[in-house]
């Protein structure tokens, strides 16, 4: 497969000035980040690499297409494709994942392969795995780890690899069982799917993968009814959940992996899907509207926010930062947009305090009130060590 270059240039207004415009809050100048009449969709973004995936017309197949979205004027723009489908992209840094559609001799099938873009003038294209006969799909990546979904519906299993040397990657399983799971999403060592092999619905479980060989599994959420989607970024897995009888956004902070502390992002009336989570925002597409829209929260204020209110639909949103993207139809087909955020929606903790107990910035009542629940209670062990 030989990558291919946009020819032309692309008018893109860069992250830099948007940011310095000094935007008010709530209110952010949404971008088109390479628009056309093909439909472009599933998008992913690192820092400002997006990536998605293209149905060019021309060819009548699928493309990966990546851009740069802080060069102003003129981006750099790779197009990863041959006459098959490359779809599912995913970024971490300079390195691009996506699941690519191989024939070859007697078999035709979804392997996972990867470009190290470093030197854009000369990219890098490697397999990550591409077992004959077998289909992998759905990459996800986090540093050198990339994981996917491994199999045939009612067998997937997710496996991983690392990618350090492209010249040696070497597979793992991480959850090979019965039944099917999938839709894996990675943050450095840990791993965490969907997985319908227990409670015959769809649950969230995850694994530490520090130990290739050994992965610690644990369950996350596995209520009645689905959980689905899930994402993760430092200790926080989102997902969407309908024990509700919708779609809402839970969340679990899996700080100890004994014991995760689940909590509701969403719970309107209306369906709340596909979410996804980079520090401490999470985005979804939410129907409240009648429409589909991005809305977002931050968690450490713990406010809600509507990033979207365009009448068209607006769906499969991802983040990095503070920078949210999604695909968009309302020029009459997919078009992958952007958003700087800022203000109170992109408040981060500038730093920590003593007294900060439940994490939200500030000291109040609240932390008081966890303080005093563990009153003169001792965890010391053992327990005559604790003073009378």
């Amino acid at each position: 497969m030989i990558p291919k270059h946009l020819i032309g240039s692309l008018a893109v207004a860069s992250l830099a000035s948007l940011v310095t415009t000094g935007a008010q809050a709530g209110y952010w100048e949404e971008f088109a980040v390479s628009p056309t009449t093909d439909d472009q969709e599933v998008p992913a973004i690192y820092g400002t690499i997006v990536v998605w995936q293209q149905f060019v017309s021309d060819y009548g197949d699928y493309d990966i297409y990546v851009a740069d979205i802080n060069e102003p004027g003129d981006p750099l723009i790779f197009i990863i494709g041959d006459s098959n489908d490359q779809m599912n992209p995913a970024v971490y840094e300079n390195t691009i994942v996506w699941q690519d559609y191989i024939v070859w001799e007697d078999s035709a099938d979804w392997d996972i392969w990867a470009v190290d873009m470093t030197d854009r003038a000369e990219p890098e294209i490697f397999v990550v795995t591409d077992i004959a006969h077998n289909d992998e799909q759905k990459p996800a990546i986090d540093g050198n780890t990339v994981v996917w979904q491994d199999g045939q519906s009612g067998g997937f299993d997710i496996y991983g690899a690392d990618i350090t040397d492209p010249e040696n990657v070497p597979e793992f399983p991480i959850a090979a069982y019965d039944f099917d799971q999938q839709a894996p999403a990675v943050y450095r060592t840990m791993v965490v799917w969907q997985d319908n092999g227990i409670m015959g619905d769809d649950d969230v479980f995850g694994a530490d993968v520090w130990l290739r060989n050994r992965p610690s599994e644990f369950p996350i959420s596995f209520l009645e009814k689905d959980q689905q989607r899930p994402a993760i970024s430092g200790n926080i897995v989102v997902w969407q959940d309908d024990f509700s009888g919708q779609f809402d956004i839970y969340a679990a902070d899996i700080s100890d992996p004994d014991n995760p502390t689940e909590f509701a992002i969403t719970i309107d009336a209306a369906s709340q899907v596909n979410p996804d989570i980079d520090g401490n925002i999470v985005v979804w597409q939410d129907k409240r509207s009648g429409n589909w829209d991005i809305f977002g929260y931050n968690l450490t204020t713990q406010r809600e926010f509507q990033i979207t209110d365009n009448v068209a639909d607006q769906t499969h949103p991802a983040v990095s930062g503070n920078v949210v993207v999604w695909q968009d139809n309302r020029s009459g087909n997919w078009n992958i947009y952007a958003v700087v955020l800022d203000g109170q929606e992109a408040a981060q903790c500038a730093f920590e305090m003593a007294g900060d107990v439940n994490g939200d910035c500030k000291v109040n009542f609240a932390d008081f009130a966890i303080m005093a629940s563990d009153w003169l209670q001792c965890g010391l062990e053992p327990n005559e060590a604790c003073p009378p």
